[in-house]
This record gives C-alpha cells, structure tokens and sequence, in this order.
C-alpha cells in the first residue's frame, strides 16, 4: 500500500469492547507484517497500558498541541511491526485547550501527516464520546471501525454514531466512510445478541464484519499483563478472533497479495 489506512475506532458508549478491539486488531495486523501504528486518543490509557506503556515521557498530547512531533511520542511494542502513541493524564484537560488552537478539529490530521506513510494501518482507540478529541480522529480518518455490544440500546447507539459520521463527512472528511461494524462480547446463546445481529446485518448489510468476537475470560485477562491477547494466550477464541477479523479486514481494504496474506496465520499462530 503506498499510503496507510487511517481507521478511527469508534463508539461512544463505553464498556463495548472498543479499546479491547482496537488494541487486539492493532496487533493481529502487525503479526500479519503490516507496519501498524496504534493512536491511544483515550485519556484512560487503556491501550497504552495494554502494551505496557505506561507513565510515558511523552504522549500523544505533546503532538496534539504542537510541543512535538508525532514521530517523537512512539513506543515500540513486543511486537516488531507495531509502534504506540501513547496517552496520559495530560490528555484529560485536552479537550479544553483544544478549543483555543488554530485548526483545533485538525491537530490530529496535522501530526499524523508527517508520519502516516511509514504505515500500512493507523488505528486510533477513542474516548467514549462524541467530543473534541474524537472529532480530530474522524478527521484524520479514512473510516471509521465501530465495535457494537450485542444489546438492547446498540442499535439506538448505532443511529447517533452514524450520524454523526455523516457530519463529519459533509463538513470537514468527505472522504470518511464506514469500514465495518465488529460484534463484540457475543455470547451465541443469547437470543437478543441474535436478534440484535441479525438487525444490524438487515440495516447495513456488508458493512457488518462477519468474524464476530466471544466473550473470553482469556481475553479480559490480557491487558492486566500488558500484553495483546495474541502474546498472552494465542490459541484462546479471542485471539483466533482477532486474527480472523484481521484478515476480513485485510480483503476489504488492500489489494489481493497471497504471499503477504500468509504471513498471518504462518507468523502469529506458529
């Protein structure tokens, strides 16, 4: 791919599996042998602190209000193809300072620039909100990866989130799409997460992934370890998952290469 694929993962309620897709789709593509980049734009820090990074020096702030470079925040990772941008306590009080700074929707956009090509993907991990800091995402973003819970208020969720997409797109991001909506904490004898499913595939057809993601007590285990869940128990359901997903994303969004495809079942799972 000559230019990377920036892809905002979105939802803003919180408790849907977001961080822990992004986190885990992050890695399953750099185990894959694509150059990924991982933007936690959370004030939490959930996926800094999934790989370990903690307390950085710098983060993700620091190129949010111009102090550095985007470059200069990145973290290396367990894994070789897979770089961090961490978040902090600083990026609390972001959403504010933001509001007094030229192209305060752009600071994102802006930073990622200088770097975006050294990447095949960008993911950024949002907060669960429809702020400031998520609206930079959406503006850096070629689209949008939205985990949904299978339960009675998603498709409620659902509506809101897609709409503001749409505004986004008519007013700063023509380009911003939806890339696909990813099931998350699924548990296949529940009834409603059925129903719930099969709406959602009726309303949005293809841009529902079909690899839908378990709940997985080994999948919740991970990030207290500070490790991916492909680095804490690769043959768990949640990591064949994530693997799957990865792959599914993978046809969607770049051209067909067989030898490039292999690496990820060969690399990750041996």
């Amino acid at each position: 791919m000559s230019r990377s694929r920036v892809l905002a993962v979105v939802n803003q309620k919180g408790g849907v599996g977001k961080t822990t897709t992004a986190v885990n789709l992050a890695a399953s593509l750099a185990a894959s042998e694509r150059r990924t980049l991982l933007i936690d734009l959370d004030p939490q820090a959930n996926a800094s602190s999934a790989f370990g990074v903690v307390a950085p020096e710098r983060q993700i702030y620091d190129a949010l209000i111009g102090s550095c470079a985007l470059k200069d925040v990145l973290a290396a990772t367990e894994l070789e193809f897979l770089r961090v941008a961490p978040s902090g306590r600083d990026l609390v009080g972001a959403e504010i300072e933001l509001v007094g700074l030229e192209d305060r929707e752009r600071r994102l956009a802006l930073a990622l620039e200088a770097i975006r090509d050294e990447f095949d993907y960008v993911l950024i991990d949002c907060p669960p909100s429809l702020g400031l800091l998520t609206l930079n995402a959406l503006t850096a973003a070629d689209g949008v990866l939205i985990p949904l819970q299978c339960e009675y208020y998603a498709l409620e969720g659902l509506a809101r989130l897609t709409e503001t997409i749409e505004l986004v797109k008519r007013g700063l991001n023509p380009p911003l799409e939806l890339v696909g909506i990813v099931f998350t904490m699924v548990d296949a004898r529940n009834s409603l997460a059925n129903q719930v499913m099969s709406e959602v595939r009726a309303h949005f057809g293809g841009k529902a992934f079909e690899t839908v993601v378990p709940r997985n007590v080994r999948l919740s285990e991970a990030p207290s370890h500070g490790k991916p869940i492909l680095l804490y128990d690769v043959r768990s359901k949640g990591a064949v998952s994530y693997l799957r997903l990865a792959e599914e994303l993978i046809r969607r969004t770049e051209e067909p290469s067989p030898q490039r495809d292999s690496a990820l079942t060969t690399r990750s799972v041996g």
